[in-house]
């Protein structure tokens, strides 16, 4: 139980650490926020919850596959900011094309021979 309130903590207090300092600075949010400190933090709960160095590779394998479509949202959010579409709008759209992008990735990598479960 301790374990899950201490993931919990860490996952909250990083999201606060990316806010506050993009208040600063967007660069600087943006760097932290770029860092692949979840999947690090996931891989390292991972393996200390069952010992298990492929399923931390399957799972850093699939992330690799997976960051690809959610490049979509990075590119598709500022675009339509700059075009003055309101942000509720702007994020929902982004997130729908997104999720667009997620379902062709599922689509094609078995077509290409990648399983990713």
């Amino acid at each position: 139980m301790w374990q899950l309130f201490i993931k919990f903590s860490l996952s909250a207090l990083l999201v606060v650490l990316i806010s506050e300092a993009a208040k600063r600075s967007s660069w600087l949010g943006a760097l932290l926020a770029s860092l692949p400190i979840t999947s690090l933090l996931a891989f390292c709960w991972l393996y200390h919850e069952t010992g298990d160095a492929v399923q931390v590779a399957a799972l850093a394998r699939g992330i690799f596959w997976l960051v690809l479509p959610s490049l979509v949202l990075f590119i598709a959010l500022p675009v339509l900011l700059e075009h003055e579409v309101a942000f509720g709008w702007a994020l929902l759209l982004a997130c729908g094309m997104t999720a667009l992008a997620y379902a062709a990735m599922s689509w094609v990598l078995p077509r290409m021979g990648v399983q990713l479960g």
